[in-house]
């Protein structure tokens, strides 16, 4: 059995009247991530990571932010497209680990519905993930409001 580890990051900018969409949940808040897609920063580096540990480069290879079908995009969608590649290369998941940097609003709240999103899409059970949130104490782009954070790992297997 062939084990592999992969790394995602992803960042957006906040931003008034956009929605907080983040693992999947729509998270009520004055300020929303801006991008491409729905600006899922939470699946988005969890993709990464997924793609990083297949050797298969990020998620820009994918699903480019210059391609126009994938404008407003949920990113449930695109992370059900990585699950379809991970089942063609013959790889399982054996958990994802990700943190979640935000000064606020607080998503504790949210994050056994941010599990059962990602493990309804991947197939797998809600235990095989980890979900933390922190915020960076005022600090920086992210303490001023200005921006979200996430990182994701995961550990995959060959089958």
């Amino acid at each position: 059995m062939r084990i592999r580890i992969g790394l995602g990051y992803d960042i957006h900018p906040l931003e008034e009247d956009i929605p907080l969409i983040i693992g999947g949940c729509n998270i009520p808040s004055l300020k929303g991530a801006k991008g491409h897609s729905d600006a899922d920063v939470l699946i988005h580096a969890i993709m990464d990571s997924l793609l990083g540990a297949m050797g298969k480069g990020d998620i820009g290879n994918f699903f480019p932010d210059t391609d126009p079908k994938y404008k407003g995009i949920s990113s449930l969608i695109l992370l059900s497209e990585v699950k379809k590649i991970m089942d063609r290369e013959h790889f399982s998941i054996i958990n994802i680990d990700s943190i979640i940097i935000l000064e606020a609003p607080k998503i504790s709240p949210f994050i056994n519905e941010m599990k059962e999103n990602i493990s309804s899409v991947l197939k797998i059970e809600k235990e095989q993930i980890g979900i933390k949130a922190t915020t960076s104490e005022k600090i920086g782009y992210i303490g001023k409001g200005e921006a979200i954070v996430a990182y994701a790992t995961s550990l995959l297997k060959k089958i």
